[in-house]
């Protein structure tokens, strides 16, 4: 399985990114499917996920302002982030567990700095 993740860059406080992550295969055989981040000198920590039944789980620090959306048609799982801050700022990476192994995304970076 690989994962692209592609909406990353640069954003002002306050304001808005969707990021997407397209996988090579059906994710409709990826039971779980979600976003991670790290930021410089610190631990990959789980933003948010979704099973392929549809239970999300986000980051307590995180509700709110991020939504994890599927889509088993396009096979994407997408992250809208609203409301950034400059503590938002991390690689972001797209992850995908499936019986078999646990896959990851190149990451893309999201910057929040005026």
């Amino acid at each position: 399985v690989q994962l692209v993740e592609s909406g990353g860059g640069l954003v002002q406080p306050g304001g808005s990114l969707r990021l997407s992550c397209a996988a090579s295969t059906s994710i409709a055989s990826i039971y779980v499917m979600g976003w991670y981040r790290q930021a410089p000198g610190k631990q990959r920590e789980l933003v948010a996920s979704m099973t392929s039944s549809g239970t999300t789980n986000y980051a307590d620090s995180l509700k709110g302002r991020f939504t994890i959306s599927r889509d088993n048609a396009k096979n994407t799982v997408d992250l809208q982030m609203n409301s950034l801050k400059p503590e938002d700022t991390a690689v972001y990476y797209c992850h995908g567990r499936t019986t078999f192994g646990v896959y990851w995304g190149q990451g893309t970076q999201v910057t929040v700095s005026s």
